[in-house]
């Protein structure tokens, strides 16, 4: 018998064995199921320490959610390929999933179960439970205003900087002027403008705004700027031989081969923008994420400071992957470009 005969089977065989049962299971998804649901026992049957004369609140409910989530992990590690596309969707992140229940273990034994890290500037995870149960109506009020003075300010920034970026990256006569106020202006950090603007506004909501808006007009004028004054000339020439105006000429030929450069602009100027949200709103006004983390911080709630901290991360995160999609959708055509 020939070897090239041998060969036949032996690829027959591996490819019945890879098709089989067991490579259809999500191992990372049983691997996980299993560490959740030992994080689940480590919190019911590990006794708390006593802080005071009460125990730490929602315990019990925590063990639960950990049990739900080891089922559920327990349940698609089994069903795999089977339960695509969910599967599919979260495999890239097991070993994260591992990992998360690992690091909830670790900080739940460092707080309720031995009290290593001192009590109330640290708290177990179920004082987050506890928070967005008793104190969701505050929390969630705090969100709105956030996002409603994030989104103003952000918006006329963003706009401002826009039209600035292309009007100077067009016009020369423009640029001179503009040019010395936004490097004057442009590298002042906004937040080192909080006195002079809550005394030149009319409240603390409009200056706010304004220094939204700052931090977010000057990295997308720069951006924008250099978009605009480094297209390729050759792509104008054309444009003008085929009788295209100067209006034509900024519309469709400078703002689309500008519009990488006025993305990352987007995305440096959204970056800024949530550090002055945060600072003004610990400053001067009366609502907002920045100021629950001040009122939280005032009355020793450290556990609802650590919960705004988390819902803080989880929505800049999502505005963040929000504008990514955007810039997928309109850049579709670029290739290899940055994932979120």
């Amino acid at each position: 018998m020939s070897e090239s005969t041998l060969a036949v089977p032996s690829l027959q065989t591996t490819s019945r064995l890879n098709d089989g049962p067991l490579s259809a299971l999500w191992r990372a998804g049983i691997v996980g199921a299993v560490v959740w649901f030992a994080l689940g026992a480590l919190v019911q049957f590990w006794p708390n320490e006593m802080v005071g004369f009460s125990d730490w609140a929602y315990t019990q409910e925590f063990a639960v959610f950990a049990y739900a989530v080891a089922a559920v992990l327990l349940l698609l590690g089994i069903l795999g390929r089977r339960a695509d596309p969910v599967t599919s969707t979260l495999r890239p992140a097991g070993p994260w999933i591992i990992a998360l229940a690992i690091l909830f273990a670790i900080w739940q034994v460092l707080t309720a179960k031995l009290l290593i890290l001192p009590t109330p500037f640290f708290a177990p995870p179920q004082t987050l439970i506890e928070v967005l149960v008793e104190d969701w109506r505050r929390l969630g009020e705090s969100l709105g205003h956030s996002l409603v003075l994030l989104a103003v300010g952000y918006l006329v920034g963003a706009a401002a900087g826009f039209l600035t970026g292309v009007s100077i990256g067009w016009s020369r006569s423009l640029g001179y002027w503009v040019h010395p106020v936004l490097r004057f202006l442009g590298p002042v950090p906004s937040t080192a403008l909080l006195p002079l603007s809550f005394f030149f506004f009319p409240s603390s909501w409009s200056a706010a705004v304004f220094l939204i808006a700052l931090a977010t007009w000057f990295p997308v004028t720069v951006l924008t700027w250099s978009g605009v004054a480094g297209v390729n000339r050759n792509y104008y020439d054309v444009a003008r031989t085929m009788g295209a105006s100067q209006w034509f000429l900024v519309r469709h030929v400078a703002v689309p081969a500008a519009l990488p450069q006025v993305f990352v602009g987007l995305f440096m100027g959204l970056g800024a923008s949530f550090s002055v949200l945060v600072v003004a709103e610990m400053m001067g006004v009366k609502a907002g994420l920045g100021w629950y983390l001040t009122w939280a911080q005032g009355w020793a709630a450290y556990s609802n400071m650590y919960a705004a901290l988390f819902l803080m991360a989880a929505v800049f995160s999502g505005l963040i992957t929000l504008l990514f999609t955007v810039r997928d959708r309109v850049l579709s055509w670029q290739k290899g470009t940055l994932k979120w």
